[in-house]
């Protein structure tokens, strides 16, 4: 166990100790992955530089919300841009970037691509500077960079002494991108505010790279930009990414496995199974519908949503047995992009309902089952796996939730075998979640909202076997995308009902002084939980290209 000392006052303060955050490794070891290209290789070329990926710190100084370190093992001819914080109430996972310019470049520029700080500005101390008694205290500096280059972070001091020129280095700007603070990581004595920072510009063509530096506000400004930038990559064959056969390999040995809940009735199915039994394509001012081919061949491919076609369940007794789905037929399909410049692989895992069931309303200690709200035939879900390209590691899952998502650090993720995660589907609407329970869609504090209840059960699909790659568009043709994939329509009809009613049967069974309060809370929520509508495919979302939505 690693302990550190802080100082909790600007002066006459004592020092307590801190429990420093122990290291996370995933429950596996890594296997050796499938050789080819510069995945898992420890080092990227993102143009001008070279960079590596560092997850084992050396502490520095702790406050009673987080912790501050620097990088340890830097490779010889590396250079640290910058220190790393997180919370102390998590295991620590993270990391930093170092770099150092690729000798290929160095006599093609008149400048270097880094430099050392001319100087260092204190940003924020808790030590009173002129006592001696403060030497455990923390300081945070900022490099002052020579003119056309930018400091990537902050350094961190235990004490007052300024740190040496040699910490650090700082990048030429031309070099760099835009960040935006995306998560605070404490506010020390309400007057420093310590941010985690994402690129600004990212999805399939951001080129924004991440440092793991976090930024430092001192002020009262709520800017969403970050002071400090991050990299950018300039190598535009992302030659860091997975080819066909390490992505298998990925898949395999990280597919989560999802599990229904226990009273689940709308179950996923395969798209072919789907279209096999019956699976209809309707076009505007026509009334008799198309049963769709094998492959969905006569679906109308791309163009945008404009309404004219949809996708209906068989107009017969099949029905019924169509809108169950078929756990056995059911397959994950696999999105495969970079993310973060290409230093990071995103593995999206969409999976497929043929209906989405009605929703469930919690208001305090009740909950009200209702009949027509949310449900609508079709549904795509999805979760994504974030891993990172000079490892192979595993960083991060993004769970999606309706209209938004969360990502979940592997750290505080379940798993049940090796490095197989958990995702948990929620009953009726299949949003995805880390762990069990009752999630709400509305107020948790107030106890009122849309019910998203998630629980194992028997019924679950083990990703890691039962997937299709779809689409992976830095291989080229490598991957064919499905016809289907290319239908940018509705995969359900628009139904139109008064859908208020029975929200508003709801609210008059309430006391008159709660009834406005859970009202406002309803007409907070999503449109699209009122209406039903079928959803449109995978390619039409905004994260296929995007980020995901957090």
């Amino acid at each position: 166990m690693e302990w550190s000392w802080l100082c909790c006052g600007r002066s006459n303060a004592r020092c307590a100790a801190v429990n420093l955050p122990e290291p996370f490794h995933l429950p596996a070891p890594m296997p050796e992955w499938p050789q080819g290209g510069s995945f898992a290789k420890g080092t990227i070329c993102i143009g001008e530089l070279d960079v590596v990926n560092i997850t084992k710190f050396r502490s520095i100084w702790s406050c009673s919300g987080a912790s501050f370190y620097e990088p340890e093992g830097v490779p010889d001819g590396f250079y640290c841009l910058g220190h790393y914080a997180q919370q102390n109430n998590r295991p620590l996972q993270g990391f930093l970037i170092v770099a150092r310019e690729v000798a290929s470049h160095q006599q093609i520029n008149s400048k270097p691509a880094l430099e050392k700080p001319l100087d260092y500005s204190l940003v924020w101390t808790n030590a009173n500077l002129n006592e001696d008694e403060n030497s455990e205290c923390g300081c945070f500096w900022l490099p002052s960079p020579p003119n056309g280059y930018k400091a990537l972070g902050y350094v961190v001091t235990k004490g007052p002494k300024k740190p040496s020129l040699e910490a650090v280095r700082c990048v030429r700007d031309d070099l760099t991108d835009t960040c935006e603070h995306v998560r605070s990581i404490v506010n020390i004595e309400n007057a420093c505010q310590i941010w985690q920072t994402r690129p600004c510009h990212r999805g399939v063509r951001g080129h924004g790279v991440p440092v793991g530096t976090f930024s430092c506000e001192i002020d009262s400004t709520d800017s969403k930009k970050s002071r400090v930038p991050c990299l950018k990559n300039f190598d535009s064959n992302l030659r860091a990414m997975p080819n066909l056969e390490q992505i298998n390999a990925l898949i395999k040995h990280y597919g989560p496995t999802v599990f229904f809940h226990p009273q689940e009735t709308y179950l996923p199915s395969s798209v072919s199974w789907f279209f096999e039994n019956g699976a209809t394509v309707y076009k505007k001012d026509k009334k008799m519908g198309d049963a769709i081919l094998p492959g969905g061949s006569n679906l109308p491919a791309g163009g945008t949503n404009d309404g004219e076609y949809w996708i209906d369940l068989p107009d017969d007794d099949r029905k019924e047995h169509v809108k169950v789905g078929n756990l056995k037929s059911a397959e994950l399909y696999a999105h495969v992009k970079p993310a973060h410049g290409g230093t990071f692989t995103d593995i999206a895992m969409w999976v497929f309902c043929p209906f989405n069931g009605p929703a469930t309303i919690k208001v305090s200690f009740a909950s009200f089952a209702l009949q027509k709200v949310g449900r609508h035939v079709g549904d795509w879900e999805h979760f994504t796996l974030r891993v990172s390209n000079f490892s192979g590691v595993l960083s991060s899952i993004y769970f999606s939730q309706h209209s938004g998502g969360e990502w979940v650090d592997a750290c505080n993720l379940e798993f049940i075998s090796g490095n197989k995660a958990i995702v948990y589907s929620s009953r009726n609407g299949h949003a995805s979640y880390p762990h069990p329970g009752c999630y709400l869609m509305g107020s948790e504090k107030l106890g009122v909202g849309v019910r998203n209840d998630v629980a194992r059960s028997n019924f679950s699909v083990d990703s890691s076997m039962q997937y299709k790659i779809i689409s992976a568009g830095h291989l080229g043709d490598v991957v064919v995308e499905p016809r289907w994939l290319q239908y940018m329509r509705e995969w359900g009809p628009a139904v139109t009902y008064n859908s208020r009613s029975e929200i508003d049967t709801v609210l008059s069974f309430l006391p008159f002084f709660l009834r406005f309060t859970v009202e406002a809370i309803f007409n907070s929520l999503p449109d699209e939980l009122y209406e039903e509508e079928g959803p449109t495919g995978p390619k039409e979302k905004n994260n296929w290209e995007g980020d995901e939505r957090s």
